[in-house]
């Protein structure tokens, strides 16, 4: 039975690695599964975390790796989830390259997968000048010239933070925009210009943008570029039958369990606040309270 577990975390980046150590420190048998790509590789450095801020992220994931290894009952295997499965006694995980593994519980802290657009000059500036986070990198290029790439109310929302960090910002709606008559007359007062001219290219020197190109030739110097994109699940949440939030993320209540009995989830699946330390905080949470119903259920 070297195969079984009391609990199979799938994603080992930072909230997994942080439910492992939990769940380690508790003796608890733990399989964490990961296939070694998490969604900030280009990003240079980690901000807005005590005692890490400014490293890279793989410095930081690297470390805690290295320090939940520490705990013997906790394994790794590298690989990809590519089906889940419930039985009546347990839960089946199977790998993409055949191998099968059982527990008691799974934690998914599997993260997202961000849906870059077909933009020339995107994907090299994705997490390095076109970013997602202002508590992550905000710091670092405010009072710069600043673009938001968004529409509608999340954009209205999100230019707020942003418009605490520079004044200097445009809005490119990337198509017509659908913000409202208040929200526009909002924009103007600020002094906020709307773009509605799509995006042709973005250029950029080693990831650094320079300026946007707009579809009818306009060019739009920028030192950094947000941008609110779509994002799909890494794991295929249907063979459990997991249930989303509107905004498609895995949906949690209080305790971070899912609507399947014995599931739980933690980090960027489940959260907008896509952040290093909350995922972290996350999937100590979620180690404690998996180890708190192992106990409950055995005692």
């Amino acid at each position: 039975m070297e195969n079984n577990f009391d609990v199979i975390i799938i994603g080992g980046s930072y909230a997994g690695l942080s439910a492992g150590m939990s769940l380690g420190r508790s003796l608890r048998k733990v399989l964490i599964i990961d296939g070694g790509k998490p969604c900030n590789s280009h990003t240079p450095y980690s901000h807005n975390f005590l005692t890490h801020d400014g490293k890279t992220p793989k410095e930081i994931s690297d470390l805690a790796k290295e320090q939940v290894s520490k705990y013997k009952t906790v394994q790794f295997h590298e690989g990809l989830v590519n089906r889940m499965a419930r039985n009546p006694e347990n839960f089946e995980v199977h790998t993409a390259s055949g191998d099968l593994f059982s527990a008691k519980k799974i934690i998914l802290a599997s993260g997202v997968k961000d849906s870059l657009p077909d933009i020339p000059g995107f994907a090299e500036c994705w997490g390095i000048s076109v970013i997602h986070c202002p508590y992550c990198h905000g710091y670092e290029v405010h009072g710069k010239t600043t673009g938001i790439m968004s529409n509608g109310e999340l954009g209205f929302e999100f230019s707020k933070i942003v418009y605490n960090l520079t004044k200097d910002l445009k809005l490119f709606t990337n198509g017509s925009s659908t913000l409202n008559e208040e929200q526009t007359e909002i924009f103007g007062r600020n002094k906020i210009g709307i773009t509605e001219t799509e995006i042709e290219r973005i250029e950029h020197e080693n990831g650094q943008i320079h300026k946007v190109i707009l579809k009818d030739g306009e060019e739009v110097p920028l030192d950094a570029l947000y941008a609110k994109i779509p994002f799909e699940q890494n794991v295929n949440t249907e063979d459990l039958g997991l249930e989303l939030t509107e905004h498609g993320y895995i949906k949690i209540d209080h305790f971070h369990k899912t609507n399947v009995k014995g599931v739980f989830a933690c980090g960027d699946n489940t959260t907008m606040m896509r952040a290093v330390a909350n995922a972290v905080a996350q999937g100590n949470l979620t180690g404690a309270l998996v180890n708190k119903e192992l106990a409950d259920e055995s005692f």
